[in-house]
Order: C-alpha cells, then structure tokens, then sequence
C-alpha cells in the first residue's frame, strides 16, 4: 500500500515489502516526530541491497554463508552480497613507495601503547540505583576536594575509604596500557597529565573513582618497518571500500529506482 509519506520503493521493476524498509528503519536515526527522515534512510540502504542482490542474482550467484562469530552465520543475502563484491571489486596492493610515504606523512599517528601509573579511590555503587549513586557521588567529590587540599593525604584517604582492594595498598593500581581497564576509566587516563588528580568523579560500572595520575609514559614513535604491514592494510581496505563505492554507484546510475533516491546512501551491510 502506498502513502504520501512512505511511498513504495520499487528497484527495477520489484516492489520491496514496506515491512523490509520499515525493519531497516529502526537502524537509522531521526528527530523526534519526523519518522520520515529515518524512512528515507533506510529506503536508500535498501535500494542498494536490493541493487546488489539482483545484480549478484543476474550473475547466476548461489549464497555460501560462512561464519562471522561463534556459532553464528551470515545470512545468505549478506553471503550473496560479500560473494558479488569479493567477485566484482579487486584493487592492487600498495606499493612499498606508496606506504611509506604515508607513513613519512605524519610518523607522529603511529606510536606504541601509552603507560599510565595510577591510584585511585573507589566509592563504589551501582549507578541505577539513584538514592545509591547519590550518595557514592557525594563521598567521591568530598575525597577529592581533601585531596585537592592536601594531595599527600591521598593514600592514607585511600586506605580509608577505598571500596577497592587496591586501598590497602594506598589505592595504586600499577602500570595500566591500553585495554587493561573499563573504557570510562581510560577515557579519563587518556585525559590527564602526570601528578593529575581528576576534577570530578569518573563513572564506570564500578561506581565512582577519584584517580590519580602518578606517572605517564607516552608511546614511542615507531619505526616504518614497525606499522608497515598495518599500513598496507590499511591502505588496502581504504581502496577497497572506495572501489566498492564505485561499483554501487554504477549500479545506481543504471538502474530505475522509484520511492527512494540511493545516490549519497551509505555503503550497504556486507561491505568490509
């Protein structure tokens, strides 16, 4: 059924479902009250897939899924799609000139994991729990303002009052990389510099820290033969995701679309 609003989107002749471009709609933001804006988003990714799987279809391609995480398959469209694009799309290597010019570049975006030596003083709670929260709030911005006064108090207050097992150790936590922590708790870590104390309380599903930052050791700039393999694959994805891009929108041009207008969608699911 057509509406004004959300017209049929037709591909060369086959009417999608309104329920598949509705499906697709729920991934795809929109303003409050302008449920349009996220039809129109998803009418255009579903052209495209559409597109792809008649082209893949025209090919006379069969589906072979194959497993994208434990015990769990591509469905065959997303199988018949990634078999169309690995078939259609090819893109030489970089060469060795080419890589290591971009990385001569800007050498300084390719550096070893930073380290941090940090202390820190839980108080801990669970965040959904309001009246909870609240209150471990309350004691974590009174510690850091004891802190602020007087930071050589920070182990003993830490002792004192850490929910944390590291208190007894006056709150150090050691060295700390990368990955070795909750990301709320390095998103502040990437934030601060040495002898840093954090302004507010930082919170993580633990409940809210009071973190100091005792010592940081920026990465190293590393080495072209360090980043080189990284960086032809990089280079290599890049250009594939562009030759992709190219393909679709060739498949757009050709092609008679009704309900939807494909030409600056995003690259469709099942592309790398």
């Amino acid at each position: 059924m057509t509406t004004a609003l959300f017209p049929d989107l037709v591909v060369n002749g086959e009417t999608v479902p309104q329920a598949v471009v509705a499906a697709e709609a729920q991934n795809h933001s929109a303003p409050a009250g302008k449920p349009g804006i996220a039809w129109r988003k998803a009418a255009n990714a579903v052209a495209i897939r559409t597109l792809l799987l008649q082209e893949a279809r025209r090919r006379g391609m069969a589906p072979d899924p194959v497993e994208v995480g434990p015990g769990r398959f591509e469905t065959d469209e997303e199988a018949l799609i990634r078999g169309l694009l690995d078939t259609a799309v090819e893109v030489a290597q970089p060469s060795e000139a080419d890589i290591r010019a971009e990385w001569a570049r800007d050498p300084e975006r390719f550096r070893a994991p930073p380290l941090w030596e940090v202390s820190h003083i839980l108080c801990a709670c669970n965040l959904a729990d309001e009246q909870a929260a609240t209150l471990a709030r309350a004691r974590a911005e009174a510690l850091i303002k004891q802190v602020r006064d007087n930071p050589r108090r920070f182990a003993d207050l830490a002792k004192q009052n850490s929910d944390c097992g590291s208190g007894a150790a006056g709150g150090t936590l050691g060295q700390l990389g990368p990955g070795d922590t909750v990301p709320e708790f390095e998103a502040a870590l990437r934030d601060m510099a040495e002898g840093d104390i954090s302004a507010a309380p930082v919170p993580t599903r633990h409940g809210y820290h009071v973190i100091r930052m005792d010592a940081v050791a920026h990465g190293a700039v590393l080495p072209f033969e360090a980043v080189r393999t990284k960086i032809g694959e990089a280079m290599e994805k890049a250009a594939w995701a562009r030759a992709a891009r190219d393909f679709t929108d060739a498949l757009v041009r050709g092609a008679e679309i009704i309900g939807a207008d494909p030409a600056t969608a995003p690259e469709p699911g099942g592309m790398r």
